[in-house]
């Protein structure tokens, strides 16, 4: 349950600043992480991420679960792109009669992929360690975003706890019952595990349908009123877009 954690997400200067503000610039440079052609910018946007969420105090565990995936996904990236894309070899070698072949611009395309993966993982992250995640759908909701797509998101999240809770009991139980004393039986004991929060999913989404359209609901889900935008931070985040924007520009 501490990777949901929120209390490290408070009593500090991004905690402070407008919700809109902060997923507005996330928006900004999110998109100029993906635009760009190159690998600097991607890597500088991470530096920079990586250096906020040490500012704020992100927990060390946290932060390393929030990346193993990504950073997983961008290394599996590097490497298919390396030995099976391009056309400029850098070395091959055969292996068992198999012919491998690593490629030059292979790599250098898979690197900006990854690099790409990396700086945009790391500005939601930065957002998600900075924002409560009711603020974060309150400024989706004012900015329009379609009421059904928000209304899944608080859902989710809310039940996920739930779900999560769910999974430590029947892991626990399993445990205790050696099932995962082997890996065959672990991994029967995974697949059960996973069934069973399967059914448990679809038993609670008809249980919640139920209550929700007994006690009214309408489709209309009430969000928090936001306050005037500061003008400190409207100039700040104008300025940092502009500085971001010149160097992608470069």
């Amino acid at each position: 349950m501490e990777i949901f954690n929120e209390q490290f997400k408070k009593d500090h200067l991004l905690s402070r600043v407008d919700a809109r503000v902060k997923l507005g610039v996330s928006l900004l440079v999110l998109a100029m992480v993906l635009s760009y052609k190159g690998l600097a910018f991607p890597l500088l946007i991470l530096c920079v991420s990586l250096a906020v969420c040490v500012r704020i105090k992100i927990p060390l565990k946290v932060f390393l679960l929030r990346f193993s995936e990504p950073v997983f996904i961008a290394s599996v990236v590097i490497l298919l792109k390396f030995l099976f894309s391009g056309q400029e070899a850098m070395f091959s070698i055969k292996i068992s009669g198999v012919i491998i072949t690593g490629h030059k611009d292979g790599l250098m395309d898979g690197l900006q992929i990854a690099g790409r993966i990396l700086g945009a993982v790391s500005v939601v992250a930065v957002l998600g360690f900075s924002t409560p995640f009711t603020e974060i759908m309150a400024a989706l909701s004012w900015l329009k975003f379609p009421k059904s797509f928000i209304e899944i998101l608080m859902l989710a999240y809310r039940y996920i706890f739930v779900l999560l809770e769910d999974a430590m009991v029947i892991y626990n139980a399993q445990k205790n019952r050696l099932g995962y004393s082997s890996i065959r039986r672990g991994l029967g004991s995974f697949g059960a595990l996973t069934g069973s929060l399967v059914l448990k999913a679809f038993e609670n989404s008809q249980n919640i349908t139920t209550a929700m359209i007994q006690r009214g609901y309408d489709g209309n889900m009430p969000m928090m009123k936001h306050k005037p935008f500061r003008m400190s931070e409207v100039i700040a985040s104008a300025a940092i877009i502009t500085a971001m924007g010149i160097i992608w520009k470069m």
